[in-house]
């Protein structure tokens, strides 16, 4: 199906009590947990996964309330294990060690996203340096299923609304595996833009929203250079078939709102609650931008405040961004931007597009919402820890320290009174291990 034929995606002119239904199905899609938005489990306590992307852990905390820490999932039992296969293959072991010194910013990156399975028995993670998705059983701590990626590096995923399927984003190989989340069996896959990222389920499961974000690790980052990065652009699938039924490619659609300065890599998105809308943050750009997705236009752009502190030369701001997260309240009145590079978050009223005095934070890499809708949670991967933000004023109200470079933060569920996995540590493995391994 072309384009201009492709049938309208995700959107329903709604009366109340439909826009309500269709608000908790968004909510529980982007994992803003709100609270009513589905049945709680019987027995299973509603949690927030913070994912440690340097340290390879998962901690995990309460949803709402004081955000006590409850335990740590070890998201890579089998380090040394992984180790020793890099090892042993010249080509995975030198991208292996490209992620380090380029997305990873000199770090290995152990543990991109997370989602609970349905029952809270399990987390499923990606593991962007071991190319991987795992599931960890969260009683025993042991690997329940791995699924190595196509390519040399694992990325975002998104869980359908029935929780029975994950999508994860193979960033080097241009490719989308959907898996069984119970089994880790491939269900389908389809093919991306360069570099895909985020993903996104919609219309009830209906659809799949890819955004590849196109080439982000090289130094060629001056305007003049753009088109060095390669095909950005969104893939929407049937999630059913995996075939592709929209494809947009936002470069059009910003030139013709008179912004051909901006880039047209998509980071980050929040969809309106009733779908009608999209809102985006793209590369080495203090702000966002609206989408109407019925019309195909932009309709408007917000440009953020600008940190006097952040240093102008973009070769230094990580990964091509310079804000990168950014969750909606389940009202849809209030957008909640993380300013990665500008060290600050900031809250912003969907109508006016007035924004509240920013907030210090510390490189925050990540926004959701927190269990019962009133906070938006914000990972500050630079001071190891992660903060709750008051959707209604815009302020900080919580802050829990977590380990090494937070990233990701997704509601899940755990089994009531659960307190970590018997080795909640980082993992003995090293990559001087491995080797001593293979020597003997």
């Amino acid at each position: 199906m072309t384009e201009a034929s492709s049938p309208l995606i995700g959107v329903r002119r709604m009366g109340c009590a439909a826009a309500t239904m269709a608000a908790a199905v968004a909510a529980t899609l982007l994992g803003t947990g709100v609270a009513g938005a589905v049945p709680q489990p019987a027995g299973l306590d509603e949690v927030l996964f913070v994912g440690n992307n340097w340290e390879g852990t998962a901690d995990v905390i309460e949803s709402t309330g004081g955000y006590a820490k409850l335990g740590r999932v070890n998201i890579i039992p089998d380090k040394e294990e992984r180790l020793r296969e890099i090892y042993l293959n010249p080509i995975k072991l030198g991208f292996f060690l490209g992620i380090r010194e380029t997305a990873g910013e000199g770090h290995d990156q152990f543990v991109d996203d997370m989602y609970t399975t349905p029952d809270g028995s399990a987390v499923v993670a990606s593991r962007p340096s071991f190319a991987d998705v795992v599931s960890i059983d969260l009683v025993s701590g042991k690997v329940n299923w791995r699924f190595p990626v196509s390519g040399f590096r694992a990325d975002h995923m998104a869980v359908s609304p029935d929780g029975g399927r994950v999508a994860v984003s193979a960033s080097t190989s241009n490719t989308v595996h959907v898996l069984d989340i119970h089994t880790g069996a491939q269900v389908g896959s389809f093919r991306t833009g360069d570099k895909p990222h985020e993903n996104v389920f919609t219309d009830g499961g209906r659809y799949l929203w890819n955004m590849a974000i196109g080439e982000v690790n090289t130094p060629l980052d001056a305007p003049s250079q753009d088109s060095t990065k390669g095909d950005r652009r969104i893939t929407v699938v049937d999630a059913q078939t995996f075939q592709t039924v929209k494809v947009i490619d936002m470069r059009d659609r910003l030139d013709a709102f008179g912004r051909n300065d901006l880039s047209d890599s998509v980071r980050p998105v929040a969809f309106a609650p009733d779908e009608s809308k999209l809102y985006f943050q793209v590369s080495f750009f203090n702000g966002f931008v609206e989408y109407d997705i019925a019309s195909d236009t932009i309709t408007r752009i917000k440009e953020l405040p600008k940190n006097p502190n952040t240093n102008p030369d973009r070769t230094t701001w990580v990964n091509d961004s310079r804000h990168h997260g950014m969750s909606i309240s389940p009202d849809g009145r209030k957008l909640c931007i993380a300013g990665t590079m500008d060290d600050y978050v900031t809250v912003v009223d969907t109508a006016t597009l007035q924004e509240t005095p920013t907030v210090p934070a510390g490189k925050p890499y990540w926004a959701t919402v927190n269990g019962d809708g009133t906070h938006c949670i914000i990972s500050e991967s630079a001071n190891d820890s992660v903060s709750a933000i008051d959707f209604a004023t815009g302020q900080k109200v919580a802050t829990v320290p977590v380990g090494d470079h937070p990233q990701r933060v997704r509601i899940g569920h755990v089994p009531d009174g659960w307190a970590g996995t018997p080795d909640g540590g980082t993992g003995t493995g090293s990559l001087e291990g491995a080797l001593g391994s293979v020597g003997s």
